[in-house]
């Protein structure tokens, strides 16, 4: 059974009782993240995240690791370019204590300076680490070539010169301005009774400050081009356009066709140019949808020599769907996404997060049924439509590793346009 409530100060409750489960799953989702950081601050919102585990009024570092530990539970975040989260799974006897713990990490972390120095190194090792993994890096090189110079384009884990100046107050600023009732959802899935979690949360969340934070800058899709030559065994790379933003008219059949394109070892990409032609390890679509844009590409791990042929290959996948795509093959990639979404349901932590992300996008909870008569819906020619729509928008490529042999982009964009 699903509730929401909205308390009088503007922060929404939304709990998902789930019968015959033990354990619950609690989280705080801010509605704000990558996007909503200025140029000078980028990074805020993971430093934040961080931060956030690093002792508060009542608890140290230690004590909050303890304390969730100690009845088997375990908590965690992420920061997204439109949202942080911060949650726990417990079992159910220690939902007020994963909700306590969330609150006093929201409401009253302390930021002391000698924390956040040393947090500071712990970050400035994340983003190095990241820069020396050619197969992670190269999506932030892709998002940057997608959206330059704004901030739907920067890491989300900040750079390193940015990272090491930044100070204590512009962390503050940063939550003042929108770790607020009204951009926040406290959600939970699992055994939990709703009016159970309303008292929680007005315990653990009633000194969150009121805060009017602006609306993030539109985000404009550019497109373009990220080539770096690296001394590594493969080339990585990332072709993709401009994708579809959450409730836009084709967001179910745009996952649909990244589906039959690269969602699997079924999928034309999978089966072209790993198993037909041996070009590849791994290789594998995305659509990622956005509030007001998105993203559809696909990623290959290729050799120096294979690079040549892969791209032309695949160039002509992209092509070939537009307008040639089989009832058979949209039905098998619409019982992979419902699978995929039921499977992802049975999980508390996914429904929870799955809960907010809704409340905070759409405004409601899409119920199961609708979302399921959707995806039904999507004929053959919505498949091919989508797919010209995407793919004659302006490419992006972010390739790196020994990239002699990858075509520019625009050799790629003629192509596609023939």
């Amino acid at each position: 059974m699903l509730t929401i409530t909205k308390l009088p100060n503007g922060l929404t409750v939304a709990s998902e009782t789930m019968p015959r489960v033990e354990t619950v799953s609690i989280g705080a989702y801010v509605h704000a993240g990558t996007r909503n950081e200025a140029a000078a601050e980028n990074g805020a919102s993971h430093f934040l995240e961080h931060m956030a585990f690093k002792g508060t009024r009542r608890r140290d570092a230690a004590g909050i690791a303890r304390e969730i530990e100690n009845v088997g539970g375990h908590i965690n975040a992420y920061t997204a370019r439109e949202q942080t989260a911060y949650y726990c799974k417990v079992l159910k006897e220690d939902a007020g204590l994963a909700a306590d713990i969330i609150g006093d990490i929201l409401c009253h972390s302390k930021l002391e300076p000698e924390e956040l120095e040393r947090e500071r190194g712990v970050i400035l090792q994340e983003i190095g680490q990241a820069n020396d993994t050619p197969d992670d890096i190269v999506f932030d090189h892709f998002q940057e070539a997608a959206f330059p110079d704004q901030p739907m384009g920067r890491p989300t884990l900040g750079t390193t010169p940015i990272i090491e100046g930044m100070q204590r107050e512009s962390l503050t600023a940063y939550m003042q301005r929108h770790y607020g009732p009204s951009r926040m959802v406290v959600a939970a899935a699992g055994a939990i009774q709703h009016e159970d979690l309303l008292a929680m949360t007005k315990a653990h969340f009633a000194d969150l400050p009121a805060v009017a934070p602006e609306a993030p800058s539109a985000a404009r899709y550019v497109g373009g081009e990220f080539r770096e030559e690296r001394e590594l065994d493969q080339v990585h790379l990332v072709l993709g356009f401009q994708g579809v933003p959450y409730g836009d008219k084709d967001h179910h059949a745009s996952l649909l066709l990244s589906t039959l394109l690269g969602g699997g070892m079924s999928s034309r990409l999978f089966q072209e140019i790993r198993e037909k032609r041996g070009l590849v390890y791994s290789i594998y679509s995305f659509a990622h949808p956005y509030e007001d844009t998105g993203l559809f590409a696909f990623y290959a791990g290729t050799g120096e020599d294979q690079a040549a042929e892969l791209v032309p290959v695949a160039v002509e996948e992209l092509r070939r769907v537009q307008h040639d795509v089989s009832e058979e093959e949209l039905a098998r990639a619409k019982a992979q996404l419902r699978a995929s979404l039921l499977m992802s349901l049975e999980s508390t932590g996914s429904r929870c997060e799955q809960i907010a992300r809704q409340i905070q996008v759409h405004g409601r909870v899409i119920p199961l049924e609708e979302t399921k008569a959707s995806i039904a819906a999507v004929a053959v020619e919505d498949v091919q439509r989508v797919a010209a729509r995407l793919f004659r928008s302006a490419p992006t490529l972010a390739t790196l590793g020994p990239i002699g042999n990858v075509p520019r982009l625009s050799a790629i964009a003629e192509s596609l346009a023939a």
